[in-house]
């Protein structure tokens, strides 16, 4: 034999040919539902591996985390911009149930509020609902310009951040409790 000789090329492929299969034969559809809360209890469709053996679907779903615009769960454009996380506690049949896991902002709008020239605070604080849930509240500030200012900028010293910050923090516990 030549040194360098590739001895496979003669005698084709190991194994033979794989047998193409669709994976979506084996993935079920599953309707999402929102929270009481909302107007609009239909969120949508999820897609998971059918069950097989120890394998169940429901496993698969439990704990997934859906991200759906507020103006479909309310039916109104204006809360476009809020998005609303819902968490899959439950599955009943083909539904499964979900709890509110989280609320955000589209980037769009998030960039639209931050300025040039301004100071941007934030702050953040956990929070525990009379109802027993744990929240962790994130809440954005800006300073604004005074009607008669002649200054371009508008930026505030550490102090009065630290001072603002603090009275985000009370405000926000105190709406909350």
């Amino acid at each position: 034999m030549a040194i360098g000789k590739n001895k496979r090329i003669s005698k084709g492929k190991k194994g033979g040919k794989k047998k193409v299969v669709d994976p979506f034969t084996r993935k079920d559809w599953f309707d999402v539902t929102a929270p009481v809360m909302f107007r609009n209890r239909n969120v949508g469709k999820t897609l998971t591996n059918r069950s097989q053996g120890t394998k169940l679907a429901s496993e698969h779903l439990k704990g997934r985390v859906i991200e759906v615009c507020l103006a479909d769960l309310n039916k109104d454009e204006d809360q476009a911009y809020r998005k609303m996380y819902l968490k899959v506690e439950e599955v009943q049949g083909k539904n499964c149930l979900t709890n509110f896991h989280g609320m955000d902002f589209t980037t769009d709008k998030l960039r639209s509020l931050v300025r040039k020239w301004h100071t941007l605070i934030e702050a953040h604080v956990d929070v525990k609902t009379t109802d027993g849930y744990l929240l962790r509240m994130f809440c954005i500030a800006f300073t604004k310009r005074r009607n008669n200012q002649v200054k371009k900028t508008c930026y505030a010293q550490t102090a009065q951040i630290r001072k603002i910050r603090r009275k985000m923090f009370t405000i926000m516990t105190r709406t909350l409790r």
